[in-house]
């Protein structure tokens, strides 16, 4: 799939970004090289007839990639999410893609519904309504479950997006593979692991049974959380391409006058918004990536809801300890702990100084605690700290730009509910309680008899390992000093695919 074949669909790519302005954003973004800009001038100007117009009213690079289809938006989304990649200017011009689309009729819904559920979907559904929303990849409507009567959410993948998917991602490897080759300056950024990690994030996507798996945990995870509700999924009536969950009735939380008008605390409620993420992330360690007002509503009873699982993020024990120690540490303005933090945890290489990075550090968090309180930004924060660790050799952590991301977003659904909230204040009780349970005497003691249960489970085999392996030891005779031409030639060859690697590494990473 990855063949000459996929030239056409990168020139009308080409054509489409040179058209409506894109390609020039692009080449100004990465400080290419003048030789580049005229070959991409040259080879695209005669060529932007082809290209499809757009939008003129979007910025011109979601104009390009929203007039280039489904596979293009949902490319555009997931870069949004990756400023490590793009930049933190094209990453928050690319998160206002909107990717409300035509959507396939009623008729074609219910028979994918008979196709993957088994029954036809008038026998399953009482109600089935036309689609009220329509996105790059499913759409979902509004349905009566025939035996219970339960009102639901279906959501549906659309036909054939499994393929189309499959073509541009093809053709996307085969871009990857033309810009490693000709840009070498290019390869800093990684394009065929960019590449990878989107077809991992859409392969998970095409499946929603992973959603819903992802939907099942985190309403596990939150299920005694006051104030906070999530659709439950109905496995039954759910497959690969058809996901069926609780209807939820609210508010849209960008609607702030249908809020005032129902008497709802906006005040409380972004407080609630920021105080529930943290939660989320540093108790559990899986929180929503994608927590923007389309995905939140409110109900009459003040009840945040929350849905569309198709992005989360996941935090490992460790990092969460990580995080909340930086995150406290800046609460604090103990620069010098942060610092340490960042060495112990081997952000940062050893050879550095800590002294010299926490003055650094001090530099960025100064600036942001002389600020009015309605002014301070923890993603503003996160962002500056990651500008800086990049300084001191720190290599980038995925998760950790997820997560920088996802609060950047928080911070903006609060500030709209409750323009004068003060992110440090909800911020730092929050973070010093799980500080507490995680880092002091409790959390050691918890953390041992983990241990002591992993070892546990081998315990009964421990004396057969030990023996078997002095054993071994026992038997071999003593190794005699001997140089021969063949390991001679065996380090030479070694030492060439080291250094073989460690160039690959520099060009892949650096």
């Amino acid at each position: 799939m990855r063949g000459p074949h996929n030239i056409w669909r990168l020139i009308r790519t080409g054509a489409t970004f040179e058209r409506t302005g894109a390609m020039k954003q692009l080449l100004d973004a990465y400080e290419a090289p003048p030789l580049l800009r005229l070959a991409a001038r040259v080879l695209g100007w005669p060529f932007q007839w082809l290209g499809l117009k757009g939008d003129p009213s979007a910025p011109p690079l979601p104009r390009a990639l929203t007039a280039l289809g489904p596979a293009y938006i949902k490319f555009g989304q997931i870069l949004s999410t990756r400023p490590d990649v793009v930049g933190p200017d094209l990453a928050a011009e690319l998160r206002v893609l909107q990717d409300k689309l035509p959507p396939f009729s009623r008729a074609v819904a219910m028979k994918s519904v008979e196709a993957e559920l088994g029954q036809p979907a008038d026998v399953l559904f009482s109600e089935f309504s036309e689609p009220i929303a329509a996105a790059s990849i499913a759409q979902v409507h509004h349905a009566r479950l025939a035996e219970t009567g339960e009102e639901v959410a279906v959501k549906i993948l659309r036909p054939g997006i499994e393929r189309a998917f499959r073509k541009d991602v093809d053709a996307f490897y085969l871009a990857a593979w033309l810009i490693d080759a000709l840009a070498p300056f290019s390869r800093r950024l990684r394009p065929k692991d960019v590449i990878e990690h989107f077809d991992g994030v859409v392969r998970a996507e095409l499946d929603l049974r992973l959603e819903a798996a992802a939907a099942s945990e985190y309403a596990a995870n939150t299920k005694d959380d006051a104030g906070f509700r999530l659709p439950a999924v109905d496995w039954f009536h759910s497959s690969r391409r058809v996901m069926t969950m609780g209807w939820v009735e609210g508010i849209p939380l960008g609607d702030t006058a249908a809020m005032d008008a129902a008497g709802i605390d906006r005040a409380e409620l972004g407080e609630r918004v920021l105080s529930l993420f943290l939660k989320h992330a540093l108790r559990d360690g899986y929180f929503h990536g994608d927590m923007h007002h389309g995905n939140l509503k409110v109900a009459l009873n003040g009840t945040l809801l929350a849905y569309d699982f198709g992005i989360m993020g996941h935090l490992d024990a460790y990092t969460r300890r990580v995080y909340a120690e930086i995150l406290y540490g800046f609460i604090r303005r103990d620069y010098k702990r942060v610092a340490q933090v960042h060495f112990e945890a081997g952000y940062v290489p050893a050879d550095r100084d800590v002294d010299e990075f926490a003055r650094a550090l001090r530099a960025v968090g100064e600036p942001i605690f002389g600020m009015d309180a309605t002014r301070i930004s923890m993603g503003r924060l996160l962002a500056y700290l990651f500008e800086v660790t990049e300084r001191f050799g720190m290599e980038t952590r995925t998760e950790l730009i997820l997560l920088q991301r996802t609060m950047v977003v928080v911070e903006g659904v609060s500030r709209s509910l409750n323009p004068q909230i003060n992110i440090w204040d909800i911020a730092k009780p929050i973070v010093q309680e799980y500080i507490e349970k995680s880092i002091g005497p409790r959390a050691m003691l918890a953390d041992l008899a983990a241990t002591a249960k992993v070892l546990g489970r081998y315990g009964p085999r421990l004396p057969e390992l030990v023996d078997r392996t002095l054993s071994q030891q026992l038997a071999q005779p003593a190794p005699r000093p001997r140089v021969s031409l063949r390991a001679v030639a065996g380090a030479g060859l070694g030492g060439a695919l080291a250094g073989g690697l460690v160039v690959l590494a520099v060009l892949g990473l650096g």
